[in-house]
């Protein structure tokens, strides 16, 4: 007896009240192994969509129709592939985490990336989100870009979220798999820096250094001695520098207070600690009194925030703040303390400033002049890479990998000329 094809069913989906003044959402359909009517439900405050709830149940719904062409429930339009990203990326829980906490897990988005895509989601929302996934074409999408108001670069971070939005869609079985439509689009400067970085003399570092009180001296020490990126800084624990075997490792970072990994997996590593350098890490060891970090923030007992201590500090904005009572009252306005002629030396100070070209130093400005100190101290380029833990330099895959022997000794010519040891 030939045996009924089983119907390929969809099932309902709606939202129902609950106790307690909530909701959920009720998902029935026919049990395979009964033929009654069932129901499920999920919780409209772990997905609070229609569209996410969808997509939660898409992978249920291909099991209950096991054997049949796989139709899917899920997103229709581009806001509703938006709506299932965010809630398969978990963008809004780590969005939830708060200053203090810490993230070292491999899996799943830093802090920082989820707050970057939810901000460049608001935007391809705007624009694109009623509009059917399949009638998102390169050619609108790249007018769309090249007429945007925004950075070459957040142009090129939309049009890389869009890529890997279509990817989803045909890992999800949305679309059909194919080349994805955002391979067409061009985005013209992404690559192309909007100013000249500022790399750093001598002479200049050290107007710099002499102008900063602590602990904003050690941490530009540190960064000027190390490469390192300022949220690497900010992160480090004392348990990290290992003066027995002179290294330290790098393997966290601190975003608006919150602790995650390295931005790559290549940014993860060991480097070398110079002996000058770490004989003036014990000192400030000892400055510190039992600290867990290398820098605490006396105001919150956690963790600097890296752009205030950038304004107040680093810019010559902020340089008025080091020397003067009076300026430091009234939070880095202009200094009215005309008696003292404190007026007259903040003056003569922005104007050095601006002469020796120091308007637009910021935290990176010492990554750059780290990377420009190695080249001049003849660093092979391998040797570079590795210091600088960067893997954007495309020649260093034929110098292999660098000794630490040799990171140590182009290090400590940095080093060196940052202590002032040369």
């Amino acid at each position: 007896m030939k045996q009924a094809r089983q119907r390929f069913q969809r099932g309902s989906l709606r939202e129902v009240p609950r106790a307690n003044n909530k909701s959920a959402w009720e998902y029935r359909y026919t049990n395979p192994a009964t033929g009654m009517q069932d129901s499920m439900y999920l919780s409209t405050e772990e997905f609070p969509t229609r569209s996410a709830a969808l997509a939660r149940l898409d992978i249920f719904v291909r099991q209950l129709n096991s054997g049949h062409p796989l139709t899917s429930l899920g997103p229709k339009t581009l806001g509703e592939l938006l709506d299932t990203f965010v809630s398969s990326e978990r963008l809004l829980e780590i969005k939830k985490l708060r200053p203090g906490q810490i993230n070292m897990s491999k899996e799943g988005l830093s802090f920082t990336t989820a707050g970057s895509y939810l901000s460049l989601i608001k935007r391809i929302r705007e624009r694109w989100g009623e509009t059917p996934i399949e009638q998102v074409k390169p050619y609108p999408v790249g007018e769309w870009l090249k007429n945007m108001t925004a950075a070459p670069k957040t142009k090129g971070n939309i049009k890389a979220l869009m890529h890997r939005l279509f990817e989803k869609a045909m890992l999800w079985e949305v679309i059909a798999v194919g080349r994805n439509p955002m391979e067409l689009v061009e985005v013209k400067g992404v690559t192309k820096h909007l100013k000249k970085p500022v790399v750093l003399t001598v002479e200049q570092f050290y107007l710099i250094l002499d102008l900063l009180p602590e602990p904003y001296r050690t941490m530009v020490l540190v960064a000027q001695c190390t490469g390192l990126r300022v949220e690497e800084v900010l992160a480090l624990p004392w348990e990290n520098i290992h003066f027995d075997t002179l290294s330290m490792l790098v393997d966290r970072a601190v975003v608006h207070g919150r602790v995650q990994r390295v931005k790559t997996d290549y940014s993860e590593d060991e480097l070398p600690l110079d002996p000058d350098f770490a004989t003036m890490l014990l000192d400030w060891q000892r400055r510190s009194e039992g600290s867990e970090l290398l820098f605490t923030s006396p105001v919150t007992g956690r963790h600097f925030h890296a752009s205030p201590a950038q304004q107040d500090y680093l810019r010559p904005a902020g340089w008025c703040l080091v020397p003067c009572p009076a300026c430091r009252a009234i939070a880095g306005k202009r200094c009215t303390d005309k008696e003292g002629g404190l007026v007259a030396v903040h003056a003569e100070r922005r104007a050095l400033a601006k002469r020796m070209k120091l308007d637009n130093v910021g935290w990176h400005t010492f990554r750059h002049t780290y990377r420009s100190w190695l080249d001049d101290s003849g660093a092979p380029i391998g040797v570079q890479q590795k210091l600088m833990r960067h893997a954007d330099i495309a020649t260093t895959g034929r110098y292999g990998d660098a000794l630490m022997e040799s990171k140590r000794k182009h290090n400590s010519i940095v080093v060196r000329r940052a202590l002032g040891n040369e």
